[in-house]
């Protein structure tokens, strides 16, 4: 079980690590086109949603690696799973598919569940 957890943390971490620093880096008339939720949000908003997607992309994994406060690692993914399900509102609200974010919290709930236990 351990091992299935450390692949779902890898690709859940490098999956939102991704998003977080695109969104954090790239101003959102470049994301638009990947990402037309975006024209919802301001700039600032969208780098605070990339941060949040960030920091919990390294929640997922640095805890739990380390040792130093394992309990972050199931929060992180409470958190993720949280986010997740907001944007899925926001898909929802636009009328847009959703089906990657409820993915992405169907997996980010299996970690929380199996980190804390």
């Amino acid at each position: 079980m351990n091992v299935f957890l450390w692949i779902l943390q890898g690709f859940l971490a490098l999956a939102f690590l991704a998003a977080g620093l695109a969104k954090l880096t790239r101003p959102k008339e470049k994301l638009q086109p990947q990402m037309p939720y975006v024209e919802d949000f301001s700039q600032a908003q969208v780098r605070a949603i990339g941060a949040v997607e960030a920091l919990g992309a390294l929640g997922l994994v640095l805890p739990w690696a380390t040792g130093i406060a394992p309990v972050l690692t199931p929060i992180a993914a409470v958190g993720l799973a949280i986010t997740m399900a907001l944007a899925a509102l926001v898909h929802v609200r636009r009328k847009e598919n959703f089906t990657v974010n409820l993915v992405l919290l169907a997996i980010a709930a299996v970690i929380a569940i199996g980190r804390f236990l």
